[in-house]
C-alpha cells in the first residue's frame, strides 16, 4: 500500500531539511577557502558573492540551492505537519519567507544596494522569529522537548545580533552571520531527521 501523498511530501520536506544546510556550508567554506584575503573579523560572508572568479560562484550557488532546499522544507516538510494547527503554519511561512530571503541574497549580491541588505536582514530576522512561533506549534502539539530545543535555537540564532548591537565585539558581520545561520542549520538537519522518524 503505497504511503499518503502528504506523508510523502514530508519526507521530501525533511530530506530537503537535512541537506540544506550541508550544501549551504560546503559552498561556503569552499569560496572561504578560494579567497585567502578573507578575514573573519573584518569581512562580511556576503562580501564572497563579489569576489571575481570561482568564489562568487560558489557562494552563490550554495545560498541558491541550500535557500530552494530550505524552502522545500518550509513548505513540503513543515507547513503539511502541522495540518490544521494555525500557529505551525504561521511558522512555517515565516520560515518560508526567510528561506526567500536567502534565495534573494544571492540573487541580489552586494552589488545591489539597498536591495542586498535589505533581504540579508529579512533572512537573519525571520528566521528566530519564526523559530519562536513554531515553539509554541511544538508545544501545543505536545512535542515538549522539540518545543524547548526549538526556542533555545531560536534565542541562539537572535544572540549573536543582540551582542553585536549591544557590544560591537567585532567590526564586521561574518561571525555573527555564521553562527546564527550555524544554529538554524542544526535546527533543521535535527528536525528534519526527526520527521523521517515514523515515531515523530
Amino acid at each position: 500500500m503505497s504511503e499518503p501523498k502528504n506523508l510523502v511530501y514530508q519526507r521530501i520536506g525533511a530530506a530537503s531539511g537535512i541537506v540544506s544546510p550541508i550544501v549551504a556550508f560546503v559552498c561556503i567554506l569552499t569560496a572561504i577557502a578560494t579567497y585567502p584575503t578573507f578575514s573573519w573579523t573584518n569581512n562580511a560572508l556576503s562580501d564572497l558573492g563579489v569576489v571575481s572568479g570561482i568564489t562568487a560562484s560558489l557562494f552563490n550557488f550554495g545560498l541558491l540551492a541550500s535557500g530552494i532546499l530550505a524552502f522545500n522544507f518550509a513548505i513540503f516538510g513543515l507547513f503539511t505537519y502541522f495540518g490544521k494547527s494555525w500557529t505551525g503554519k504561521i511558522g512555517s511561512i515565516i520560515f518560508a519567507a526567510a528561506t526567500i530571503a536567502l534565495i534573494a541574497i544571492s540573487v541580489f549580491n552586494e552589488n545591489f544596494s539597498p536591495t542586498h541588505y535589505i533581504v540579508s536582514v529579512a533572512f537573519f530576522t525571520f528566521a528566530p522569529i519564526a523559530l519562536f512561533i513554531l515553539t509554541f506549534g511544538f508545544w501545543l502539539n505536545h512535542q515538549r522537548g522539540i518545543a524547548a530545543f526549538t526556542v533555545a535555537v531560536g534565542v541562539g540564532a537572535a544572540l549573536p545580533w543582540i551582542l553585536l548591537f549591544t557590544f560591537n565585539y567585532v567590526p564586521n558581520v561574518a561571525i555573527p552571520e555564521f553562527l546564527s545561520a550555524l544554529a538554524v542549520s542544526v535546527w533543521a538537519m535535527f528536525l528534519g531527521k526527526k520527521m523521517l522518524s515514523p515515531k515523530f
